[in-house]
């Protein structure tokens, strides 16, 4: 029997809403498979925490999840008590000091769903985006002087290594052979002439090793155009950490809404946990009204599944959101009535 351990850390908003549903469709899943049992361990950090403490996680946070097999992250943030930055820098702390450097997003737009897009449908629109995920605009690098001042300025410098930048092309060369054989790398070197003229040419250098794939680059603000206008000639997306967060709000709204949208902080090499959520913020303006989609959770558990080497159970899961989207059930952003328990319910209903 394997028994994998997975931090639950719900966080602020909807999140204790959507992880709890997700929480309930992977068990269902562990259960049909013989020798899988998952144990959760729910954290009860964010913004309650901080009212209690001052801060939103307890100051040794990193040596208490270090130990899981996977986090399961809902959401965080109540901007209304407290900056985004401020929630964030947990998160951000977890990917860089985990060095889980690739985010996977995928936009795939489910039988039974309409995209925002006319004439595009299932077969067009299925693409990942991966995100460099450890450094670039994210580094806490920089300041501001003369605060309060006429003359006051900020400064804030991006990373981009060599290292980092080779192993995310990598990650997304080898994951574009088990797609469509398509990667698209996004820069702004026309813009940015140290950094991303760094990523082309990298991409330039390591595109010879993998023939079987078709590589392109693309600056970012085509790429935004280009995925509305032909989001079918998209396979892999690889970006750096700010241009993917972009990117990826974008491919989840074209695949049915950032309330069906997952992601993974993953650390391939398995060093230290990978974290799983739901692209799709806290939201404190529904917390508490029931009316969350919590798709973009269990598909995120789905993933937590597979990168812990059970893909029967990861499909359970997929499967049985496909068939629950193509019956109607759907929540209010969808255009349905259900709530967020009933949707998580059908869901349950359909995993076998």
């Amino acid at each position: 029997m394997t028994t994998l351990k997975i931090a639950a850390y719900p966080g602020d908003g909807i999140g204790p809403e959507v992880t709890a549903e997700a929480m309930r469709v992977l068990s269902a899943a562990a259960r049909l498979e013989p020798e899988l049992h998952l144990e959760f361990t729910t954290l009860p950090w964010g913004i309650e925490y901080w009212k209690q403490h001052g801060r939103c996680v307890p100051e040794n946070f990193l040596s208490i999840v270090r130990p899981f097999d996977a986090i399961l992250l809902g959401a965080v943030g109540w901007p209304a008590l407290l900056p985004d930055h401020e929630t964030l820098w947990p998160l951000v702390q977890i990917r860089q000091a985990f060095d889980q450097y690739a985010c996977m997003r995928p936009a795939k737009l489910y039988r039974g769903l309409k995209s925002v897009l006319a004439g595009k449908g299932p077969a067009e629109i299925d693409f990942v985006v991966l995100r460099e995920n450890s450094e670039g605009e994210y580094v806490d690098n920089g300041g501001r002087l003369k605060r309060g001042t006429p003359d006051e300025f900020a400064v804030q410098t991006a990373v981009h290594t060599r290292k980092g930048v080779e192993r995310i092309l990598r990650y997304g060369f080898e994951m574009a052979r088990k797609r469509r054989k398509k990667l698209t790398m996004v820069t702004k070197s026309n813009a940015q002439r140290h950094a991303y003229v760094l990523w082309d040419d990298i991409l330039a250098e390591l595109a010879p090793q993998y023939p079987d794939i078709e590589s392109e680059r693309q600056h970012c603000d085509a790429c935004a155009m280009n995925m509305v206008r032909w989001p079918e000639k998209f396979g892999v997306v690889v970006a750096s950490n700010l241009f993917g967060d972009l990117l990826t709000d974008l491919g989840g709204v074209l695949a049915g809404g950032l309330g069906l949208a997952p992601s993974t902080n993953t650390n391939p090499e398995r060093n230290f946990p990978s974290m799983f959520e739901p692209v799709h913020g806290s939201a404190p303006d529904i917390a508490g009204k029931g009316i969350a989609n919590p798709i973009a959770a269990i598909l995120s558990g789905a993933m937590l599944l597979d990168h812990l080497d059970h893909p029967a159970a990861a499909a359970r899961i997929r499967t049985a959101v496909e068939e629950t989207l193509l019956s109607g059930a759907a929540t209010p952003d969808l255009g349905g009535k259900l709530t967020t328990e009933q949707m998580g319910s059908a869901v349950l209903a359909n995993v076998t």
